[in-house]
């Protein structure tokens, strides 16, 4: 199982099985949602320099801690994600917008989003005074698929009757309650591992058009959205680990699309999301570990078949809504300790 650490010192698909579209396994394009002075001495009051030194020897019992070296991830990619290791309390810009504030660990974190411009400008300031240092990191394209679903049953794309419409309005409750809380890392360093056994499905990224029939209605659907995880294609049963740890901000068995859901603080605001499980083992508010079992992959919710969608969501720690935060590719957290710093 592969292993990535980046630490305060050092930051450094195939069968497709379709997810659930108007969720947050997949971000639909149009989509409705409930509401919710300093001052000179004069020059007669200054000591005489010989007056001012004194000739005891002053020995400091402890070592003498140097600052750590100001550093940003060297390079990037649209959808993906930034480190830097920046004096604690630090206000983080990226191309000018307020981004993150470094926790006590000194690390933060910038998302990109999937078309973000390259590159990236970031820059940083301490109780409103702005750092003369900043950190250009170019950001590499990517390039998604357009994909067209044909055939599909529509109950399973969108909530289409009262009963449906009901439970995915509560789900959505749930989902924003949890998503409105910040915890503090449990983890003195941002370290991912794979989340389950298995290989990959479904990238993050590919835009989806669906089109089907209602099995109960008998009504006609169409539905455009980009799938925001990572899908891996295991049975149901599969152990679920936390692939860094954190904690539990949502447990749930049946959300109306995601099915089983796990969602897990990491801090730094990084948020994993797990959707179909079978077996939900952990409530909110539980502090886990890397490595810990959480539950078991399923085929739950709106699926068409057995697998687990992983996402991750990068939270603007700079703001006190939620309305900057996004998805990120899982794939380019798992690569991240292939990347330098500078």
């Amino acid at each position: 199982m592969k292993r990535l650490l980046i630490s305060s010192c050092a930051i450094g698909l195939s069968v497709m099985i379709a997810c659930a579209p108007v969720s947050d396994a997949d971000e639909a394009i149009v989509q409705s949602v409930p509401e919710i002075a300093v001052t000179e001495p004069d020059v007669e009051d200054a000591v005489p320099l010989a007056e001012e030194v004194s000739n005891e020897k002053v020995v400091d019992d402890q070592a003498v801690m140097q600052p750590a070296e100001n550093k940003c991830s060297k390079n990037a990619k649209q959808g993906g994600l930034i480190v830097c290791q920046l004096p604690v309390g630090a206000r983080v810009s990226l191309n000018g917008e307020a981004v993150a504030i470094v926790g006590e660990s000194g690390l933060a974190t910038i998302g990109l989003k999937q078309n973000a411009a390259s590159p990236a400008i970031v820059s940083w300031s301490i109780d409103g005074v702005e750092a003369f240092e900043k950190f250009e990191i170019p950001v590499a394209a990517r390039k998604d698929d357009f994909r067209e679903l044909t055939g599909m049953n529509c109950d399973k794309v969108d909530a289409r009757t009262p009963e449906q419409k009901k439970h995915a309005g509560e789900s959505w409750v749930k989902k924003v309650d949890a998503f409105a809380s910040l915890n503090a890392p449990v983890s003195s360093s941002i370290s991912f591992l794979k989340p389950a056994d298995g290989p990959y499905s479904s990238p993050f990224g590919p835009t989806r058009h669906y089109t089907g029939v209602s099995e109960i209605t008998g009504k006609k659907c169409e539905s455009t959205s980009v799938h925001r995880g990572l899908d891996m294609a295991v049975p149901v049963g599969t152990d679920l680990i936390a692939p860094m740890g954190g904690t539990v901000i949502l447990g749930d068995p049946d959300l109306y699309y995601e099915g089983g859901s796990i969602f897990l603080d990491h801090g730094y605001g990084l948020v994993s999301v797990f959707m179909h499980l079978s077996q939900v083992d952990v409530a909110a508010g539980q502090s886990v570990q890397t490595g810990e079992r959480l539950g078991a992959t399923g085929n739950t919710g709106r699926t068409t078949g057995p697998h687990l969608h992983w996402a991750v969501k990068w939270r603007n720690t700079a703001r006190d809504d939620r309305n900057g935060d996004f998805y990120i590719d899982p794939a380019i957290v798992l690569e991240l300790a292939d990347l330098d710093v500078q």
